[in-house]
């Protein structure tokens, strides 16, 4: 039972699925895509001459595009996670992407192993639409990671805007401004709706829907109240601000407590696995004895399916709800 260097040509051809992905988001969108840019993408196409309504058309085709076309096949698996990425590619896009990234996958492994082709083709579909998913996937957690933590700073600001006389318009727009992506261009967007007529309460409303997060539900839900019934809206905020930040400082607490478990199922689950392969690397003949016996690739299954198992409980385990 040799597999010599082959699962090491696996892992490269999926790396590289990964890398030409980014690669490609790269090359159609430019460096403003990113969310560590210092310069927010909505002020970039603005300085670009580009017009404001064309942006702020442009940017909510962007946001709420993946959900509306969950229908699409193998889209609607990833369409929640890309619309929280606010991934620019369109749902149709994707799944090109998909189909392209399997066809680079299956030659690669057709031209560095000697596997049969229908192993060469389910190989090749699982590295084009895994390595997509996990993209979109990382994209979003990073991306929602760094609205969470933007969030009360963005509050903050919006305290002090409205203490020096700024109405709460003014106040959105300046935090579009001065603070960075992601969370700079979702109250772009936000303020350009307003500016044009949308009523604000339903515009942070619809961002807190899409978003799926619920300190931007509890800031909707202040300023609605604020506008229906009246009140001081600054006091209102810098208390939500405070509530805000004691989250996230709970959630990271959550967090660093339960990051040993986490990696103890990660390491249990990954090290049979790298096991395997150095010993099939360092011994091919290791297996010869047993691999002939019929149990023996029964039993691989039902080791694959309890290593699954554990990595599913160990996050279950760890899954706090705060």
């Amino acid at each position: 039972m040799s597999i010599g260097i082959e699962p090491f040509i696996y892992g490269g051809i999926f790396i590289g699925v990964l890398l030409l992905v980014e690669a490609l988001y790269l090359a159609f969108f430019g460096k403003s895509i990113s969310a560590n840019n210092k310069v927010n993408r909505r002020l970039e196409l603005l300085e670009k001459g580009d017009r404001r309504e064309a942006i702020l058309a442009q940017l909510r085709k962007e946001m709420d595009q993946h959900m509306e076309n969950r229908n699409i096949p193998l889209f609607s698996m990833l369409a929640d996670r890309a619309q929280k990425a606010a991934i620019a590619f369109t749902p149709k896009q994707l799944v090109m992407i998909m189909a392209g990234l399997s066809f680079v996958a299956f030659m690669g492994l057709t031209m560095g192993t000697q596997t049969s082709l229908p192993v060469r083709v389910l190989m090749g579909a699982g590295m084009g639409i895994g390595g997509v998913f996990m993209w979109v996937n990382h994209k979003a957690k990073k991306r929602m990671s760094l609205i969470e933590e933007q969030l009360p700073d963005a509050v903050e600001l919006m305290v002090r805007s409205l203490r020096v006389g700024y109405p709460f318009t003014s106040a959105i727009s300046i935090v579009s401004k001065e603070i960075k992506d992601p969370l700079a261009t979702e109250f772009g967007v936000i303020s350009d709706e307003a500016t044009y007529g949308r009523d604000i309460g339903e515009a942070l409303k619809h961002m807190a829907e899409r978003l799926d997060m619920q300190d931007l539900r509890f800031l909707a839900v202040a300023v609605t109240i604020q506008q229906q019934s009246g009140g001081n809206l600054a006091e209102i905020l810098e208390g939500l601000a405070k509530v805000i930040r004691a989250r996230f400082r709970l959630f990271r607490r959550v967090k660093a407590i339960t990051a040993e478990a986490q990696w103890s199922g990660k390491f249990l689950s990954g090290f049979p696995v790298a096991a395997l392969i150095f010993i099939n690397v360092a011994k091919p003949d290791y297996y010869d004895g047993v691999k002939d016996h019929p149990w023996f690739i029964p039993a691989c299954f039902v080791v694959a399916i309890m290593l699954g198992l554990n990595l599913i409980v160990m996050r279950k385990l760890v899954d706090i709800k705060v």
